[in-house]
């Protein structure tokens, strides 16, 4: 399922459900229908920026590295898998992160799910 942002300061972001839930989880917003207000934008916009900071720390979760040897032996055989390409926090974040700045500068909302 798709989630879509809109605001008056900036084009439509539209990202698959379950990275638009870590962004929102992260402002205790709930994923299907909310609003972030003009007011609420700079609050938001400093803890996401916290979050792109603290995951650059640590780019390769535990979780990814199990996925990786689930998928590929050391012989190089891929179990038939595709090359594994991680997108980042920060990468998925960024487009959805750029329309927050727009929005707290034109002290504008972000909706979604209306």
């Amino acid at each position: 399922m798709l989630v879509t942002f809109k605001s008056k300061a900036a084009a439509e972001v539209t990202m698959y459900q379950e990275h638009a839930k870590r962004l929102l989880d992260l402002l205790h917003k709930d994923v299907t229908r909310g609003v972030i207000t003009a007011a609420e934008t700079g609050a938001a916009l400093a803890i996401l920026d916290a979050q792109v900071a603290a995951s650059r720390l640590h780019p390769a979760s535990d979780v990814l590295e199990q996925d990786v040897h689930a998928h590929h032996s050391d012989a190089g055989d891929d179990h038939g898998h595709e090359a594994l390409e991680a997108v980042s926090f920060s990468a998925r974040a960024y487009p959805f992160i750029e329309m927050l700045r727009a929005a707290n500068e034109s002290k504008a909302d972000v909706l979604w799910g209306v």
